[in-house]
């Protein structure tokens, strides 16, 4: 799967990336990740919204190629919350929503997800996506309080109880196999 290759600036935000006077490209599922899980999903209409916030949504959602799908993820909700066990548990509930389609059209086999609090204001996202093949690839973010993504502290291995620091313990969501 050939994309485009998106790099994160310092400010959080991504950008194409150049590489000899030519945008760039990637075999690997980068892109398709970060986009996956920031770019705004649409908030239901029964969801509390962050103040001043409204609904969201992407405006390629306009064009599906299958009637009724939709991009992105619900964690730029979460942009205001408090570091709870149930804050951490929705953030992997929405970023397994946002790459369920990789399971779907069969890109992976398996994707898990640990999302824990390495420090005060800042939650990190692990990701390890198993491909059709075995391969295993990781991915790791990082969101500040406001929700606006950052440079990222090492990946930690995939263990159901492995300490982070901080010394929190995290849960491992597992979805596919």
């Amino acid at each position: 799967m050939t994309d485009l290759a998106l790099q994160i600036l310092d400010d959080g935000s991504f950008d194409l990336e150049v590489c000899c006077n030519d945008l760039a490209t990637t075999d690997g599922l980068e892109s398709a990740v970060a986009i996956s899980l920031f770019t705004n999903a649409r908030a239901p209409d029964d969801f509390a919204l962050p103040l001043g916030a409204d609904r969201g949504g992407c405006w390629m959602d306009s064009y599906p190629d299958i009637e009724g799908d939709e991009m992105g993820s619900l964690l730029w909700l979460l942009s205001r919350e408090k570091q709870t066990d149930e804050t951490r548990q929705r953030a992997e509930r929405y970023a397994r929503n946002a790459l369920q389609w990789l399971l779907d059209d069969r890109v992976a086999s398996a994707v898990s997800i640990v999302a824990s609090y390495p420090s005060i204001g800042l939650m990190a996202l692990a990701i390890e996506i198993t491909d059709a093949r075995g391969s295993r690839r990781s991915f790791a973010f990082a969101l500040d309080r406001a929700g606006s993504l950052c440079k990222c502290p090492p990946l930690w291995p995939f263990d159901d109880n492995a300490q982070q620091p901080g010394g929190v313990t995290n849960s491992l969501t597992v979805i596919g196999e």
